[in-house]
């Protein structure tokens, strides 16, 4: 849309984001091509999961010390 002519305020708003949430995005995406922009987003995801995972993890394995020295 910039290249239509419109500065990135007007941009924004006519997506419907904040030029606040652009300059995050341009920050973290602007090198990257649209592949490598996808495949970041994608470990991205699979890094939340797997710290999800951790966590479980890790509280099954207090509770069952917990179990095994009789503090129940």
């Amino acid at each position: 849309m910039t290249a239509n002519g419109k500065g990135i305020a007007e941009a924004c708003k006519q997506e419907g984001i904040s030029d606040k949430s652009y300059y995050r995005w341009r920050k973290i995406y602007g090198g990257l091509k649209l592949d490598q922009a996808k495949r970041f987003k994608e470990i991205e995801t699979e890094n939340i999961k797997l710290k999800k995972l951790v966590a479980e993890l890790s509280l099954r394995e207090a509770m069952l010390k917990d179990v095994v020295r009789g503090n129940y």
